[in-house]
């Protein structure tokens, strides 16, 4: 287990990342559920989605984050350009959780002079409601409310659950080509500020991201590569991360089955004391490998998360996507596209 005095810095690189309003931005989406970081992607598909993830991390570690999602997206009508969408989340991260939904409309603008080859941008615009608890009920003052030697903070109470509601707003836009394809996303564009620590929080939550991948298909092969790179910043505390993707598709009778790896890097560290006095360094490192399987109309992923480096608790992160496909209509592009067809 982690020494005592690594403890704070562990704290430091592990909620630094995770601790953010509205869905947590994980690697699930390379489970076929971009819809859930990019609402462009609401009914950019041949089929109507239906999706679950349930995550898990530190099995064995007393409140532990924890994250639950049911996701849905669909087309209007078979030939409308139009979409929406919605999703449910429950995140738990010790005495933090936050509960919301998201209703999305997305639209989808053909380039192209006709619908065989893919040339397609898509926009899309969420308004989520979220509540965000502060349960302190079982807080130790002394370490939680206090200076961490005995003394209480006298602002602090363990007898009561603060909890507040405020709503904000995603937009993204999508743009695919053949085999090409890259979404950009502002989460938290614009809302109301949360007010559930104190009366001078922050009300700037505008997270960016940027990702983009293509799909390699040798002539005459069920074998298909699909490197991405996704970069996520944000914006009040200048925090950068990006993940670089590789993700390997071998088509099959019933269907398909993937996987891959994904390495994600901060940017950002911070410093600590070791035991010896000296000062070292550790930015946050994620690698995540992921399978997965496509049956006929289900799907099914996998992902493990194993962060690195000097500093980190015991256990990996564990999270499973489960998945139907819905009124799915031929696919009419000619591209190995696999958000799309």
């Amino acid at each position: 287990m982690i020494k005592k005095f690594y403890f704070p810095i562990a704290l430091f690189l592990v909620f630094k990342t995770n601790a953010q309003e509205g869905i947590p931005v994980y690697s699930d989406y390379l489970t076929d559920n971009l819809y859930l970081i990019h609402p462009s992607m609401a009914g950019a598909s041949n089929c109507s989605k239906l999706r679950l993830t349930g995550r898990q991390q530190w099995f064995g570690v007393e409140d532990a984050p924890s994250l639950m999602t049911a996701s849905f997206n669909t087309r209007f009508d078979e030939y409308e350009p139009s979409a929406a969408g919605i999703i449910l989340f429950n995140d738990k991260n010790g005495y933090h959780s936050q509960t919301g939904a998201y209703l999305t409309y997305a639209h989808h603008i053909m380039l192209g002079r006709n619908t065989i080859d893919l040339n397609q941008v898509s926009f899309g615009l969420s308004v989520g409601l979220i509540q965000s608890r502060l349960d302190q009920t079982e807080w130790d003052l002394l370490w939680n409310g206090g200076n961490g030697f005995g003394t209480p903070d006298p602002l602090a109470t363990n007898n009561n659950v603060n909890s507040n509601t405020y709503y904000n707003v995603d937009f993204g836009a999508s743009y695919h080509f053949l085999d090409f394809y890259a979404h950009i996303t502002i989460k938290n564009l614009m809302g109301t500020a949360r007010k559930l620590y104190s009366e001078q929080e922050s009300s700037n939550l505008q997270r960016f991201l940027i990702s983009m991948g293509y799909m390699f298909s040798p002539l005459n092969s069920d074998w298909s590569v699909e490197p991405s790179v996704m970069f996520n910043h944000v914006s009040e505390t200048q925090e950068t991360q990006f993940d670089i993707n590789a993700k390997v598709y071998r088509k099959m009778d019933f269907g398909k089955v993937w996987g891959g790896v994904s390495y994600r890097r901060s940017l950002d560290g911070a410093e600590y004391a070791t035991q010896n006095g000296s000062a070292e360094g550790q930015k946050l490192q994620y690698i995540t490998p992921f399978i997965g399987v496509n049956y006929n109309k289900y799907m099914f992923g996998y992902t493990y998360s194993h962060q690195t480096g000097q500093i980190q608790f015991d256990g990996g992160y564990h999270q499973v996507t489960l998945g139907i496909n819905l009124n799915c209509r031929p696919e009419k592009y000619d591209c190995n596209c696999p958000g799309i067809n």
